[in-house]
């Protein structure tokens, strides 16, 4: 543990942090999973519905800093990739 009064301020601080980040990225891999079942489930206007909520959700997440941004392009990408496939 830390000794200096700003050095215990971080720990604080750091630990909230991570404890916002984890409670996002659940969410946001709750809201893929959502996404992904909808499209196995084969209805396209379910899938649309979660499609729109994934891409919101992983722009946050990059927005943050949560995710790297390259990595959100890429799950977007996939995404487009699933929901057109379905057409």
């Amino acid at each position: 543990m830390p000794n200096i009064k700003s050095a215990k301020k971080r720990v604080k601080v750091t630990a909230t942090k991570t404890l916002r980040n984890k409670m996002f990225k659940s969410q946001m891999k709750t809201t893929i999973k959502k996404f992904h079942s909808a499209v196995e489930s084969g209805d396209k206007a379910a899938a649309a519905e979660a499609y729109k909520a994934a891409v919101v959700v992983v722009d946050k997440a990059a927005k943050r800093n949560i995710i790297h941004k390259n990595a959100a392009a890429h799950k977007k990408s996939q995404f487009t990739v699933a929901l057109n496939k379905m057409a």
